[in-house]
């Protein structure tokens, strides 16, 4: 069991800036235990994801490459080697952002009820034991959003603020997937607007910080690519098949996924600020302390 020095109440109110201040304090004070178990548990399906990645990408290299359209370099089984390569990617990233998902969460719940602590054993348990209903729950979701999406957008966003703390209902309130579901809009009624500003702005923040990290690959494409020089050639408009692009195109695909962990910890702040002005959880477990230590 790990502890550490200065702990954060989730069960409280919070405003903007307060979820903004707390999710980066939070991730600051529990870094290393944290990101620890987070590789520990989802590292090797990160690990599978990368590889799937980067196995997908030099595929579509082949298939594009400009200089082989005219030759015999297209073998019988490189449609087969396609569909695997995808099934591999869209399995494995499944995979990870799940156990991405869970681990974030039954972390955060094992620190709330060890009041600072947390226990490996338990949140791989946790994570493990509510795989399937988590998958299930992202399924609906994802479907829910998409088709709420192909309504001119607007649905799509509506439907995506009150989701996206499904899942913190499924790990805090031990809810199923399909309750998780519904009680999501019920806990977001009348304060739809503010969380839809907290989550813009959270994503805002995330999403600057990961193109700077997508810079490197980018800017290596525009020179290989002669952009800067004037000089374009066809031959390399396939960057597909180049080493180091791939390696940078894999970097920077895990620091967007090791930024999304910043966004997972602030729904879990969001949960539990709608959750207490609802229903005062944390407010009551708080006075019933209060009231035990006073007998004491």
């Amino acid at each position: 069991m790990q502890t550490t020095s200065k702990y954060i109440e989730f069960k409280k109110q919070r405003e903007l800036g307060e979820i903004l201040s707390d999710s980066f304090g939070f991730i600051r004070n529990e870094f290393k235990p944290f990101f620890g178990t987070i590789l520990k548990i989802v590292g090797p399906y990160i690990l599978v994801m990368l590889i799937s990645m980067g196995f997908y990408m030099y595929t579509i290299g082949d298939v594009f490459n400009l200089t082989a359209l005219g030759g015999n370099q297209f073998s019988a089984f490189s449609p087969v080697i396609m569909v695997i390569s995808v099934l591999a990617l869209i399995l494995s990233s499944i995979a990870a952002y799940v156990l991405a998902q869970g681990t974030v969460l039954y972390y955060i719940k094992s620190y709330i009820e060890h009041k600072g602590a947390t226990n490996y054993d338990e949140i791989r348990e946790g994570v493990y034991s509510s795989f399937w209903s988590l998958i299930g729950l992202g399924i609906i979701v994802g479907l829910s959003v998409f088709v709420g999406t192909m309504f001119c957008i607007i649905p799509g966003i509506y439907l995506a603020v009150p989701l996206s703390i499904s899942f913190a209902i499924l790990v805090f309130l031990k809810k199923d997937t399909m309750d998780s579901y519904q009680y999501s809009f019920t806990l977001i009624k009348e304060n739809w607007w503010i969380t839809f500003a907290t989550l813009f702005v959270i994503y805002i923040i995330v999403a600057i910080a990961t193109y700077a990290f997508s810079l490197p690959a980018a800017i290596y494409m525009w020179i290989k690519m002669g952009i800067f020089s004037g000089e374009m050639d066809a031959e390399s408009l396939n960057m597909f098949n180049d080493p180091v692009y791939l390696i940078l195109n894999i970097l920077s695909t895990l620091i967007r996924f090791l930024m999304n962990i910043i966004l997972l910890v602030s729904t879990a702040l969001i949960f539990f600020n709608l959750n207490e002005k609802k229903n005062f959880t944390g407010t009551f477990e708080r006075i019933e302390s209060l009231g035990k230590s006073s007998e004491e």
